[in-house]
């Protein structure tokens, strides 16, 4: 048998190496903007290990009510905010989303890093993949990234997306949500109830693939508030299934599953709150009152209509409907979660004819993607730019490849 010439071989080595370079990158939608404006928006984070409550809260720095009423989970539970959830629990974690240097992005958290942190480990274990290594350093300025004082306080800059608070149209809160190793186009927008065309238009897709560690911006049905500008909750909207909390702890919103009409009344917490009786009238905000007569139905509504100058706003509404309406749906509250559902929410989304535990939701629509690619029509305003490089995964298949050419150089030079 012919020995092949040793040339060949280091060709083929030299082929194995650049394949090794070459590198499945993540990407992550990029929302332009021009104002100082900011807006509502969401993280899909997995838990990475068990934390409080107030934990979670810290490693955003927003408020841990907000965190359990943006989940739908009952704030009433005695010392709520030390329950201890669950690792790999996911959470949509609401947080502010500002326009900083023309694109849109969270730049309220800071982290102080502890013993044996990296860049790295913060990144994707302790943020999730929500953020790379290199963002943080950039965004701090770090010039040695292996070196790291206990104590610093790091900026991390996490990604959100705004999009005029719309989609299609409609009210829409938008998640930032990092695609998971099964997950899957189709499968993702069965949960979220959307469509794959409607993801593929959000994130500026010419195709519906998703790698690991792709980080999409999901838009989620809402209900959307009609406050004056001058209140300082203009613009409040709360997706499908969750709740929000206004005027200063006062107030509690809740978008039922489904609805568009956002429902708000006296929040549970204890606090001290200014009048919420509408003028004229006995109704305390959110009563509704029901009288039947031969014209219809007369309803009457007492609703919140935001906080301005540390009073909270109240609008009587009356009108005549062809029947009376039925009781108020509310999004179903859960109790704090010490083990990690099964319910699809909190698991990854793999395609409709995936095997594995969990059933598949119906399709909410067409999700047939238009041939051939390329832009599709009915971008939200002021659509994606395209995507982003934010982290770098090496193919194990190269690294196997290589030492088996190695091994069978060694063999054949020997």
């Amino acid at each position: 048998m012919k020995t092949p010439d040793k040339p060949i071989f280091h060709f083929f080595l030299i082929l194995a190496s650049s394949s090794l370079i070459f590198t499945a990158t993540a990407k992550s939608t990029i929302e332009p903007c021009s104002s100082n404006d900011t807006c509502n928006s969401l993280l899909g984070y997995t838990l990475y290990t068990d934390l409080k409550v107030s934990e979670v809260a810290s490693l955003f720095q927003v408020d841990p009510i907000s965190i359990l009423l943006a989940n739908a989970i009952d704030i009433s539970f005695p010392d709520v905010e030390n329950h201890i959830l669950p690792s790999h629990l996911f959470l949509k974690i609401p947080l502010t989303c500002s326009c900083v240097d023309g694109i849109r992005k969270s730049v309220s958290t800071r982290y102080k890093t502890r013993p044996s942190d990296t860049l790295a480990s913060i990144a994707g274990s302790v943020y999730g993949g929500l953020v790379s290594a290199e963002q943080i350093q950039e965004a701090n300025s770090v010039t040695d990234p292996s070196v790291l004082d206990v104590g610093t306080s790091l900026l991390v800059p996490l990604p959100c997306a705004c999009f005029n608070g719309t989609d299609n149209s409609l009210p829409a809160v938008y998640l930032s949500y990092v695609v998971k190793g099964v997950d899957t186009l189709a499968g993702i927008a069965r949960r979220y109830e959307t469509t794959v065309t409607d993801l593929m238009n959000v994130n500026a897709m010419g195709a519906p693939d998703v790698s690991s560690g792709d980080i999409l911006a999901v838009p989620l049905s809402a209900c959307a508030s009609n406050f004056p500008k001058y209140a300082s909750d203009y613009g409040l909207i709360v997706p499908n299934g969750s709740y929000a909390l206004a005027a200063g702890h006062c107030v509690q919103c809740s978008c039922a599953l489904g609805s568009r009409s956002l429902y708000c009344e006296p929040a549970s917490l204890a606090v001290s709150c200014s009048s919420m009786q509408c003028t004229n009238s006995n109704l305390m905000l959110g009563n509704i009152t029901v009288q039947q007569s031969s014209a219809g139905c007369n309803v009457t509504t007492c609703d919140y209509n935001g906080f301005a100058n540390g009073t909270i706003l109240t609008m009587l509404t009356r009108s005549l409907q062809p029947r009376c309406p039925g009781p108020q749906q509310f999004a179903p509250l859960l109790a704090p979660p010490d083990t990690v559902p099964k319910d699809l929410m909190y698991a990854p989304a793999p395609s409709p004819d995936y095997d594995g535990p969990g059933s598949i939701a119906a399709s909410p629509g067409s999700s047939v993607i238009p041939p051939g690619g390329g832009s599709l029509p009915g971008n939200p305003a002021n659509g994606p730019a395209g995507s982003i490089s934010t982290a770098a995964t090496v193919y194990s298949f190269s690294y196997f490849f290589i030492m088996f050419l190695i091994s069978i150089s060694f063999v054949f030079s020997c």
